[in-house]
This record gives structure tokens, sequence and C-alpha cells, in this order.
């Protein structure tokens, strides 16, 4: 069973197929088993390595609180035991907080970034105040319906009832994280570490909208949007196919300039 030492922590983490590396960092209701539908087709082109970030899936969940500062220290581990160097990093939703701070703090290991569903927890006046506008709307909803669609919650409730019950499996809750959002990356400090970021959106993602995120864009010079049309907020669970092409071809042409790192 594969386990990364971080600072004291176990971390569990899973690697599959051989290429380019894409890791993936689960969102709050996730854990590494959440990617099925992408490692399966995927493995054949690129190395495909999941995690669980601390008090979720199989790794360490004995801590009494759960700090959001710690989990970017949790996907550098897993990049440092698999002396990984041209990773791309693939966070959805709080996951993508994490994936973006690793990236940072390892840009010799990361070529990319890729932020799904999530601004990835860039400090700016603007883009918190978009942002806190699409929270407010979204807590209107039932959890679900943030989610997935209306839609696909009907037509398939076997594949819903299966994503509600994944989350089961953590210790750790969204309301018991801290500290998510807290001392932010600036927008220049991702320029200048050389990692390529993009933004990878779903155009009925009830929790951060299109609108949102292509502000991000614009104001991050560089960066590449992606946006599915039809996909939710859990796209890569409800859409797998769309969501499946749109990180291998991100894969395939983001590459990073590490004379700026």
């Amino acid at each position: 069973m594969p386990i990364a030492d971080s600072d004291g922590t176990s971390i569990y983490y899973e690697r599959h197929g051989s290429g380019p590396a894409i890791l993936f960092v689960h969102g709050s209701g996730g854990h590494h088993a959440a990617w099925w539908q992408q490692v399966a087709a995927l493995r054949d082109e690129f190395t495909v390595v999941t995690i669980d970030l601390r008090g979720f899936g199989k790794s360490d969940s004995s801590m009494p609180e759960f700090d959001g500062q710690d989990f970017p220290g949790d996907v550098v581990a897993v990049l440092d035991q698999e002396d990984l160097t041209d990773a791309m990093l693939v966070g959805q939703s709080i996951g993508s907080v994490a994936a973006l701070r690793a990236g940072l703090l390892r840009p010799e290991r990361v070529s990319s970034v890729v932020l799904g569903h999530s601004l990835g927890g860039i400090s700016h006046p603007e883009l918190k105040e978009l942002a806190a506008a699409d929270r407010a709307e979204a807590v209107k909803l039932p959890v679900i319906d943030r989610l997935l669609t209306k839609e696909f919650q009907t037509s398939r409730a076997d594949l819903t009832f299966l994503f509600q019950q994944m989350g089961t499996f953590n210790v750790a809750r969204m309301q018991d994280l801290r500290n998510l959002d807290t001392n932010g990356p600036s927008l220049e400090e991702i320029q200048a570490s050389g990692v390529k970021v993009a933004f990878l959106a779903g155009e009925k993602d009830a929790v951060l909208s299109v609108k949102t995120v292509t502000r991000a864009h614009e104001l991050l010079p560089g960066s590449h949007l992606e946006i599915v049309e039809g996909a939710p907020h859990s796209m890569y669970w409800e859409t797998p196919g769309p969501y499946n092409a749109a990180i291998a071809h991100l894969r395939r042409t983001l590459t990073a300039s590490k004379d700026s790192a």
C-alpha cells in the first residue's frame, strides 16, 4: 500500500498507468476512489496519481481538527516520494486550493495546475467578491443540487446514490475544514512561479459561475480557460467523457517555462 509521509502524517495514494503524469486532488466529499472514471480512461496514455488528503479516505484521520493549510504539504509529499518532475495537478473544488499551493511550493516538479470549479484560493479583491456572490446563491440550494444536475439525479439514481455514499468514507467534512483560503497566492506570485494555470469550469456549475471563472482567467495573463457545455460542479462524475477529454487535452498541450521558476 503506497504511503507518503507529510510531516509525520501518513498520506495514501495510488499510481496507475504510464506516460506524462496527472495527479488528481479530490474535493470535500471525495477521496482517491472518486476518480474511477478518470483512472480507467486516462491510464493508457498517462501516469495517473490519486491521493487522499489527510482526513479523507485511507489517509491518517486521527488529528482533532483539519486545517486546509496542511493539504498542500500532503500533495507535495506524494510528488516528492514518486519523484515526479513534470506533473499536471488537477484539483476538484477545494482540492484546487491544495493543488495550486502545492504547485507553487514545488514548481520544479509541477508543470501546470488545473483549477476545477474553483479559483484555487487566489487572493484578489474582485475575485473574492464575485465568488462570495456565487456562494450566496449556491447555499439556497440543497447540497446535492449544487453538485449534480436535476436531470442526472433523475436519470441516474444509481450513480447519484454512489456519489453521496463516497463522502461517508471520510472523517473530515466541509464544515470541519479551517483556513482553506487563508493567505492565498496573488496573481503576481502565480505568474512568477512559471507554473501554467488552467481554469476548468462547467456551464451549469451552481457553486462557481462561468462569469466568475472567466474573469479570473482574464486577470491571470497566460492562463487557459476550458468551459464544458452542460456540465455541473461535479463534472468529473456526471459528465466524465467531456471532462476526461478536457484533462487529456490540457495535459498534452500545457507546458511551463521553468526559466522563470
